[in-house]
């Protein structure tokens, strides 16, 4: 069994029976090994699960305290033993693993799977809104250790170019927003690198079409936000995003498989979309583009 994200079910269950019966780190590890010999797992899996185990059991009361701060009005004992023991999981692998082995979207998508997978129907929400919150205070987990590598003047980082959208779409005299959900719980723009040498226009309708399967007509720029970015390999880059305001036929929106970073994408009527959960860069730009709708009809 070489797949991780069973090997992380399995640690999950070892943590519950943890909870569950007050064992000690010792007995959650035999009850590991049994759960896992019960599942026929191999021994490969065994080494990690071992580690990741161990590691959330030895940092537990540091894990436990960054869920009471990052969830006030959740006091762990309000915590059912499944959504606790995820968020450890995810916790443990987002703040302690080694990033270039478990990236932080990968830690937190594998979380976020676990709690649809064995929680209640809020489960995945819950984690994702934590982890989230989480991800959002300290930024990129590991990001100091990069910088302290790699020091580049702003001046001197490569530049990527990337172009988006505020893709909306008249139906049954309402205006629509088309939106995709990130795995962090924000609703934003449709978004991505485009090459070099290719103009904006039509970079910006191959992307909306790849992302979400929309054919979309550009309107007018709306504007530009440019922001710093780490990469583990390369260091700092300068990404440049340039936004569209764009007409879509009101069609399905189908979300591209394998999106890394996204979880959702559908319609929203404006009003509906107004009240989302956005970003605050993103912010101006729907608002932008939410006055050019209603004062032109």
């Amino acid at each position: 069994m070489a797949n991780r994200h069973l090997s992380r079910s399995i640690v999950l269950q070892a943590l519950f029976e943890r909870d569950f019966c007050g064992l000690s780190r010792d007995d959650t590890r035999e009850a590991l090994k049994w759960i896992a010999n019960d599942t026929s797992s191999t021994g490969g899996d065994i080494v990690f699960m071992e580690e990741l185990l161990l590691g959330i059991v030895d940092h537990i009361s540091d894990i436990d305290l960054v869920i009471e701060k990052a969830a006030p009005e959740w006091p762990l004992d309000r915590i059912s033993f499944v959504d606790r023991n995820i968020l450890r999981i995810g916790l443990f692998e987002l703040l302690f693993s080694d990033r270039s082995k478990v990236p932080a979207k990968v830690a937190i998508n594998e979380a976020i799977e676990l709690g649809k997978t064995f929680g209640g129907d809020n489960s995945g929400r819950f984690v994702n809104g934590v982890l989230g919150a989480v991800y959002k205070e300290l930024g990129e987990p590991g990001k100091e250790d990069s910088m302290r590598k790699k020091t580049v003047p702003f001046d001197n980082m490569p530049i990527e170019r990337l172009v988006g959208a505020v893709v909306f779409a008249r139906h049954e005299s309402e205006i629509y927003l088309a939106l995709v959900h990130d795995i962090f719980g924000h609703w934003t723009l449709s978004k991505g690198r485009i090459d070099p040498e290719e103009d904006l226009e039509a970079g910006v309708i191959r992307k909306i079409l790849e992302e979400i399967n929309l054919h979309i007509k550009p309107i007018e720029k709306i504007g530009e936000n440019e922001y710093v970015a780490s990469d583990p390999n390369t260091g700092k880059k300068r990404k440049q995003v340039t936004y569209f305001l764009a007409e879509s036929p009101f069609s399905e929106i189908k979300l591209e498989e394998g999106k890394g970073g996204l979880d959702d994408a559908r319609w929203f009527k404006l009003k509906e979309a107004l009240e989302l959960n956005f970003y605050e860069d993103i912010t101006p730009f729907i608002t932008k583009a939410v006055q050019k709708l209603t004062t032109t009809g």
